[in-house]
């Protein structure tokens, strides 16, 4: 380890030198710190990151711990846990020892959540409150696991906000086929909400179909991959988990529509989107359709919901359910069942017959 001054540019370098994770010797350096201070503060703490000593700070483990999470979730969705630790987590614990750090600590950055207010003066939701404190949990929980820490503070806090029974919207048949007759005058919009509705795939799968997905004539749809946005650029990844990946059947009437619509579509290629529009536009359709159908407004994910809705009424397992839309297990499906007031009406109606054949029986 060494720290000099650079005589031509009159700033500081740091260089320290290591072994890494293969045994080999290894140096790294940063030039351009104003004073010598600074210096010797990065290269202790560059130490730190490798020895793996919990002497370090919370903001120095998290860089260790975004090398870690970033090569295993998605671009998106580590976009996501970054901005809510830079925002949320790194301006209360940033500085302080991450082997320091109390569950009291945490109940008092808790208490500070709760009064936090956006932009509107709107308290956050108690989901995503409990989001930012899973997020704080994960990283000490990967401190525990692979850097020795000998508790985890998160953990011992218990987490915040109560656990909301979010409301699920959806539309009956009746309801999406007013909303489809009122959006007609769009073709490429009523047949990506053809597809939502009548498959019940979700919008990054749809926005990342492609003619090569669809095998027409044995009526089948492959679910392999999702589409985002993100910072301008397009980005096509897996499917949301590996159960996601899937082939699903379509029924004839809206085979028929793909082949039109694929035939509207200029030259494209087999590996070209064939909805190359953004979710704004998606979501500006479903806008304009509801206010022209009179339909209740819902989002573009509620289409999902409606599709789910539409497969129990009809009397399908929850399992063939959850393998169509790609449940990642039967559980998942099974949160839908207080949506369907029909299903328990059939059943108490046939408990109640068969109470009454027993009844019978008895009798004679």
């Amino acid at each position: 380890m060494a720290v000099y001054k650079d005589k031509k540019t009159n700033n500081w370098r740091a260089v320290i030198r290591y072994t890494n994770y293969k045994g080999e010797r290894k140096q790294t350096q940063k030039r351009g710190f104003k004073t010598k201070k600074e210096a010797q503060e990065w290269e202790r703490a560059a130490m730190l990151k490798q020895t793996s000593s919990l002497d370090m700070t919370f903001q120095d483990f998290f860089a260790l711990y975004a090398e870690y999470a970033r090569a295993r979730v998605k671009e998106g969705t580590w976009e996501t846990k970054e901005y809510i630790v830079h925002t949320k987590i790194l301006p209360y614990f940033g500085k302080r020892k991450i082997g320091e750090i109390s569950a009291t600590d945490v109940h008092a950055w808790q208490n500070d959540l709760l009064e936090l207010r956006k932009e509107n003066g709107e308290k956050y939701s108690p989901d995503y409150l409990r989001s930012i404190h899973a997020q704080l949990s994960a990283i000490f929980n990967h401190a525990v696991n692979y850097y020795s820490l000998p508790h985890n503070p998160a953990q011992q806090a218990g987490t915040i906000g109560k656990e909301a029974v979010k409301e699920m919207l959806f539309w009956t048949k009746s309801e999406y086929l007013n909303f489809a007759e009122a959006i007609m005058d769009k073709p490429r919009a009523y047949y990506a909400f053809e597809l939502l509705y009548w498959t019940g795939i979700r919008e990054g799968e749809l926005l990342a179909l492609t003619p090569a997905d669809f095998d027409l004539e044995n009526r089948t749809l492959s679910i392999t991959k999702t589409y985002h946005r993100s910072h301008g650029r397009d980005i096509i990844t897996d499917p949301k988990t590996p159960k996601s990946r899937r082939v699903i059947r379509m029924p004839g009437f809206l085979c028929e529509e793909i082949q039109d619509y694929l035939g509207m579509l200029y030259e494209v290629k087999a590996s070209d989107r064939i909805f190359s529009f953004s979710k704004q536009f998606l979501r500006h359709e479903m806008k304009r359709g509801c206010k022209a159908s009179g339909v209740k407004v819902i989002r573009i994910h509620d289409l999902r919901h409606s599709h789910i809705s539409l497969l129990i009424n009809m009397g399908f397992s929850a399992l063939a359910i959850g393998e169509r839309v790609g449940h990642e297990a039967e559980k998942i499906t099974y949160r839908y069942a207080h949506l369907f007031p029909t299903v328990q009406t059939e059943m108490v109606r046939k408990l109640e017959d068969e109470w009454q054949r027993k009844d019978e029986e008895a009798k004679e």
